[in-house]
């Protein structure tokens, strides 16, 4: 069984100010460990699911710098992709056809979303990311691409917010909800019984991995970016196939996801 892993930061547990996931300042180390505990978790989960079975696991560290998971910390089987490598994939670099699941740590609502005093997508000069006309969070954006090479998304954990919509789009996916975001506050489960929660609910999804779906794929893709700066609207309109909509808003449109994928590199 193979098994990939994507792990941001905004979704762990308490974590509430943008000092926790910055290296170098504020209360960093503690959520950058909680990161890999939860990260941890997952991966001790898919170990003990499949006792008798050759077990891959990849896990993407996908906040930031990509630079936060201590790899001392994880099972000696898993191996840990550090760094951006530039490849359009972004937070799901190194995932193909052959893995047999997705697992999403640490995520968290969209843009535009309340539910989360963190809440961005993909770029905090953003307001807000539309797919065919619904808000995008950095999760639906990454199940398409996990959905691009056919393998489902089985798990996710993160705010509330997030969870609730993980689900209303893909109605076979365990979650953990580990914080509520009120404001500029959260309300959070103990650190110690997310871990818990994250490792039972895992090993749950893994083992029914034959009852996952995918997200399905649109036919047609488009994208609608609205930025903070007018400014950057009007300089990320000159990305081949983007159209400026109005003086802070662009819009791409394509019917290849990959492409979508590759415009994000430049407009988002």
């Amino acid at each position: 069984m193979k098994f990939y892993i994507s792990a941001d930061i905004e979704g762990v547990t308490g974590i509430c100010n943008w000092n926790e996931t910055e290296k170098g300042t504020g209360d960093y180390r503690e959520y950058a460990n909680q990161m890999t505990l939860e990260v941890k978790a997952a991966c001790d989960a898919i170990i003990k699911a499949f006792p008798e079975e050759k077990v891959e696991i990849l896990v993407k560290d996908a906040h930031d710098s990509a630079r936060n998971i201590d790899p001392r910390k994880l099972p000696d089987i898993v191996k840990l992709y550090r760094g951006w490598s530039g490849d359009p994939r972004l937070m799901m670099d190194g995932l193909d056809e052959t893995f047999d699941g997705v697992i999403y740590i640490g995520y968290h609502s969209n843009g535009f979303s309340g539910n989360n005093p963190l809440s961005h997508t993909l770029s905090t000069d953003i307001n807000y990311i539309k797919i065919n006309g619904d808000y995008a969070s950095e999760f639906l954006i990454n199940a398409y691409t996990a959905s691009l090479y056919n393998v489902p998304s089985i798990f996710v954990s993160g705010d509330m917010g997030l969870c609730e919509d993980a689900m209303g789009i893909i109605p076979t996916i365990d979650t953990v909800p580990v914080n509520q975001g009120i404001g500029a506050a959260s309300i959070s489960i103990n650190p110690d019984m997310a871990i818990e929660l994250i490792e039972k609910n895992v090993m749950e999804s893994v083992k029914n991995i034959q009852n996952k779906k995918l997200l399905a794929m649109p036919e047609y893709f488009e994208v609608e970016i609205c930025y903070k700066k007018h400014t950057t609207a009007y300089r990320k309109s000159f990305y081949p196939g983007c159209e400026l909509i109005d003086s802070n808003t662009i819009k791409f449109q394509s019917e290849n996801y990959y492409e979508v994928l590759r415009a994000f590199m430049f407009i988002a």
